[in-house]
């Protein structure tokens, strides 16, 4: 049964992250479709939908976050392409990614570098 919330959640998920969106949801399904259905509904249908930031704020603080926590690139990979979607520049990816040097060190933004680079890679 799909609820609102989970329609708006779809809707917003695939405003953002297109077929890398689908593609993750998809992946679950056999698996944890329960986690692809609370992604769906909290991630997207509650958080991604509030009012008071744009797409791309959202994005951009999504990002960085994942880059903070390591560990995290696959996901970090989606959400590039998702800010790329929204209209974030590359420039400004890699630029919110030097930003974060003095706070996570190093390690983690050149792991971020390199997966922006991928994801460059394939526009």
């Amino acid at each position: 049964m799909e609820t609102e919330r989970y329609a708006r959640g779809l809707e917003k998920l695939t405003e953002v992250d297109g077929e890398g969106g689908k593609h993750v949801i998809e992946s679950l399904q056999h698996i944890a479709p329960d986690l692809g259905r609370y992604i769906i509904e909290f991630a997207f249908g509650d958080i991604y939908s509030r009012e008071g930031l744009s797409l791309q704020e959202r994005e951009l603080i999504t990002i960085t976050s994942l880059l903070t926590a390591g560990g995290c690139e696959p996901q970090l990979e989606v959400h590039i392409q998702g800010a790329l979607n929204v209209g974030i520049p590359q420039e400004k990816i890699v630029e919110a990614f030097m930003q974060c040097i003095p706070y996570t060190g190093f390690p983690k933004v050149l792991n971020a570098v390199a997966a922006a680079k991928r994801v460059f890679q394939n526009q």
